[in-house]
């Protein structure tokens, strides 16, 4: 069974699919981007700023789940430019304990809206 998650708190999805569905246990969150669930808005300049709001709308959908950061297993970190690895590190390093998930980081040619990082995760309901 799929079920979908939404929430007000995270941004609202740009097109046909849900911020997230929980199936078997898991919830696997949407790409997430640093936009303003408020007003639509990309927030921050920078890769360190634009971290920061991906993963606070990453943590309310888990929320919105019944999950939270701590049980996350896997992250997709998509970055515009590389040289941005250790501002989004830095960043991502303090939403994440021991035994920290597994990652995956890239650079992306383009993102949506033209940010700097997207970061999507799978986690333990």
């Amino acid at each position: 069974m799929r079920t979908p998650v939404a929430t007000p708190d995270a941004p609202k999805a740009l097109g046909p699919y849900s911020q997230a569905i929980k199936a078997n246990g898991f919830v696997f969150v949407s790409g997430q981007t640093p936009i303003n669930p408020i007003n639509g808005i990309v927030m921050g300049g920078s890769a360190d700023e634009q971290t920061e709001q991906a993963l606070r709308n990453i943590a309310a959908i888990l929320k919105a789940a019944g999950s939270s950061m701590d049980k996350v297993v896997r992250c997709g970190v998509f970055l515009k430019d590389m040289n941005d690895f250790a501002k989004m590190n830095a960043v991502y390093g303090k939403h994440f304990t021991e035994p920290y998930p597994a990652r995956t980081t890239v650079e992306a040619a383009r993102l949506p809206k033209d940010v700097l990082v997207e970061i999507d995760v799978v986690a333990l309901e």
